[in-house]
């Protein structure tokens, strides 16, 4: 479970005194306490739930560095960006957008879309397929332009 080995984790953290790896690890740790404790959660949460709440974090982080560095708040910029090099540490690998077209490619093939029109079918398919391994920004943009060239 993801909970043990980032307790694990903050405890290698703490005896080696790395404070940069150890804000991320308290992050997570704290936004899956959250998760856990929402209203209508169960005491565990399942890995998809907790990749959501992983994703959720990256993406926060992702928002906050780019803010931080058209400001030209290197320090906070700083702080940012080591906390979602922890954080991407327990995300599976992302794929890169070659490989995130070549998927679209086949589920647009196996839905038998053929326009714009059908884009809510084949991001429904993409979504499913992609959770986790693929920005959904990034999903988005590939099928668009997949649809609208054919």
């Amino acid at each position: 479970m993801l909970e043990q080995e980032i307790n694990k984790e903050i405890k290698a953290a703490m005896l080696s005194k790395n404070e940069a790896r150890l804000r991320g690890l308290r992050a997570i740790k704290a936004a899956l306490l959250l998760a856990k404790t929402e209203k209508g959660a169960s005491e565990s949460i399942t890995e998809d739930a907790e990749i959501k709440v992983l994703q959720k974090l990256a993406k926060q982080r992702r928002e906050s560095a780019e803010i931080y560095k058209t400001q030209n708040r290197d320090d906070l910029y700083t702080i940012e960006v080591e906390e979602l090099d922890v954080i991407e540490s327990f995300l599976p690998r992302q794929l890169s957008a070659q490989e995130v077209e070549t998927e679209v490619k086949a589920i647009i093939q196996n839905t038998g879309a053929s326009s714009v029109k059908d884009m809510g079918k084949v991001m429904g398919a993409a979504n499913k397929q992609l959770a986790g391994k693929a920005d959904g920004k990034l999903v988005s943009e590939i099928v668009k332009q997949l649809l609208s060239q054919s």
